[in-house]
């Protein structure tokens, strides 16, 4: 399942909710007409809850959603925090050189003549660009993990089906380590 969206609070007395977007796309809330809920602090594997959205808006960088199967705000306030996934299946295609960021998560990271760098840990945006961040084997002489930009210079390919990224560390990038603790 993919998670599109977190519950922040209700809106309104009648049942609506805010869902902070977790997809680029926010917009694509619009194309759906059911999503499946995810309590807060349950196992993945624990059973979802199938919802029907009726109605959908954008509105300051979060999606006010009316669902059929939420009468009221009482309602609503119970589902603070829990998360709006959907099957694999209804995630909208990726453009060329786009990848889930769940797809890269563990992918081996090796420079450009094939030497192991370490496994992709984490990755954030910052903005301008997304950030990888690579953490060596505990094995490595320095097994401090580092972050490298997610540009065409740097991210040379991703070969998903072999869980590889191969990248060309600028100058200077292996040196720059920091605490990073994967989320």
């Amino acid at each position: 399942m993919f998670e599109i969206g977190i519950i922040v609070k209700p809106q309104g007395i009648r049942g609506e909710i805010r869902v902070l977007p977790t997809t680029d796309d926010p917009t694509r809330f619009e194309l759906l007409d059911e999503v499946f809920l995810r309590q807060a602090k349950s196992p993945t594997d624990a059973p979802l809850q199938k919802l029907t959205i009726t109605a959908s808006r954008l509105q300051k960088g979060v999606v006010v959603l009316t669902i059929k199967e939420i009468a009221d705000r009482n309602a609503a306030e119970k589902l603070v925090g829990a998360t709006l996934v959907i099957p694999d299946e209804w995630a909208l295609p990726c453009d060329d050189d786009e990848y889930y960021v769940r797809d890269l998560i563990g992918c081996a990271a090796v420079d450009e003549n094939g030497n192991a760098l370490g496994t992709v840990a984490d990755v954030f945006s910052t903005g301008a660009n997304d950030v990888y961040v690579i953490q060596p084997s505990a094995d490595a002489q320095d097994a401090s993990a580092f972050m490298v930009p997610a540009i065409k210079d740097v991210v040379r390919n991703v070969n998903l089906n072999e869980k590889c990224v191969t990248l060309c560390l600028l100058e200077g990038m292996r040196e720059l380590r920091t605490t990073v603790r994967p989320s």
